[in-house]
């Protein structure tokens, strides 16, 4: 029985089993089975050699089914070689031999270096995931944030700029500032354009053009590549730049920050009791004291998402950097990016999880801001201001500041100033918990 080294294999584990078919070290082999069978049938008909149709049906049915046997054979081959892509394309001889077609061997992998094969299959394993599970993940998040928006967008709550007493808000409108972040960033990350090479050992065609020199290969190979929806890189070393997958993770970990600040700011409500969190039954939240219901979802996301973006950063830093024209330090890092989405898709579940279970606490909430009436000072300030008074500011920080303002002492105060009625009154029948602005008109659009 194996021993769990990582949480990702142990506690977290179900919670990456979406991963697996894209990120796991089999699904890296079916990938690359994939691509070395559609460079097969693309190159026979590049030549002129085109398979039958059933030969075709083969190669892809292949790819198609590949399973944990066949990756298994495929790294016993490996043992033998020693080298993974190199194993690849002998199973696939292997299989066609199977089939009766020996005479297909030789233009298996024809021309081709390891990573042309390996980083398209990173960049197809990439395009599957960002589709399948990353923008699902962030979508599910948008919409419980959408939810508390709306039903949260006029509840009147105390703001707090440096932990203070601030201007008031509304419990929505701050909620939709996360969720108009989210989307945005969910946006930038769908826009990364994946871009792989297909050129050969040192990018240069040197193989395809020494066997088949009438063949327009730069035009070829490009039809080959956006084929699966790719940009194609003409200019490279043996690697492509890995500039868009950089890019991607830079985008990756900016969200990553912005679900951080999320989870803190959640956790600060819940301190506060702005927000309650629902009982589950069963639950324990603290060894020795009953009583307690801590945040732990919120807690976990944020160490998650830590730990993710330290590793999506040091990609982001290092991918782009080969020596010369090619150096494998490049391959061992992509080998780590199932573990950044690992510990990236344990924070999101985590921080969906605590989402769905926060209320909105709004007794604590008002009873809060009622007696907050020092926030009305900005409003005083401005009013004074409109009535060209030059030291309004001034005015109204020697009554308040550092001071908890009572309602009468804020309205005798209102009194003294020798307002135009319409504007006194206006600041008389001010309270906190109408002080908000636009803030809802804000929400809706």
């Amino acid at each position: 029985m194996n021993t769990p080294l990582t949480p990702l294999d142990g506690r977290y584990y179900q919670k990456i089993e979406s991963l697996i078919p894209y990120l796991s070290e089999n699904a890296f082999i079916k990938y690359r089975v994939y691509i070395e069978a559609e460079w097969l049938i693309f190159l026979l008909v590049t030549i002129g050699k085109p398979l039958e149709a059933d030969q075709i049906a083969f190669l892809r049915d292949l790819a198609k089914n590949f399973s944990a046997d066949d990756a298994d054979a495929v790294r016993l081959i490996e043992k033998e070689v020693n080298h993974d892509t190199k194993a690849v394309e002998l199973w696939l001889v292997n299989m066609l031999a199977e089939l009766g077609s020996n005479d297909l061997a030789p233009f298996v992998h024809f021309g081709r270096t390891s990573e042309d094969i390996n980083n398209l299959a990173y960049a197809c394993m990439i395009r599957d995931l960002r589709k399948d599970v990353i923008v699902p993940s962030i979508d599910n998040i948008a919409t419980v944030l959408e939810k508390q928006v709306a039903n949260w967008s006029t509840i009147p709550m105390l703001a707090r700029t440096h932990g203070q007493p601030a201007t008031p808000t509304t419990v929505g409108k701050e909620v939709a500032v996360f969720l108009s972040r989210v989307r945005y960033q969910s946006t930038n990350i769908n826009a990364v354009q994946i871009r792989a090479k297909c050129n050969g050992a040192t990018g240069t065609f040197a193989a395809d053009a020494l066997a088949y020199p009438s063949v327009d290969w730069p035009t070829e190979m490009q039809k080959f590549v956006e084929a699966f929806g790719f940009e194609f890189s003409l200019l490279t070393t043996q690697i492509e730049s890995h500039d868009w997958l950089a890019r991607l993770c830079n985008e990756v970990a900016l969200l990553g920050t912005i679900m951080i600040d999320l989870s803190r700011d959640y956790w600060q409500y819940i301190s506060l009791g702005y927000f309650k969190q629902k009982v589950i039954e069963g639950e324990v939240g603290s060894s020795t004291m009953p009583h307690k219901v801590n945040p732990i979802d919120f807690e976990n996301a944020e160490a998650n998402f830590g730990i993710a973006n330290a590793l999506f950063r040091h990609m982001s830093e290092k991918l782009p950097i080969s020596r010369l024209q090619r150096d494998l330090s490049d391959s061992s890092v992509l080998r780590s990016l199932s573990e950044a989405f690992g510990h990236w898709i344990v924070a999101t579940s985590a921080l969906q999880k605590g989402l769905s279970k926060v209320a909105c606490n709004q007794e604590v909430i008002q009873n809060d801001l009622r007696n907050q009436w020092g926030v009305l000072t900005e409003a005083v300030q401005t009013i004074l201001r409109k009535n060209g008074v030059s030291d309004a500011y001034v005015l109204t920080k020697q009554m308040s500041r550092g001071k908890e303002i009572t309602e009468t002492e804020l309205h005798d105060f209102v009194r003294s100033l020798s307002l135009p009625l319409e504007d006194e009154q206006l600041l008389l029948n001010l309270r906190p918990e109408t002080y908000i602005g636009i803030a809802a008109k804000i929400v809706d659009l």
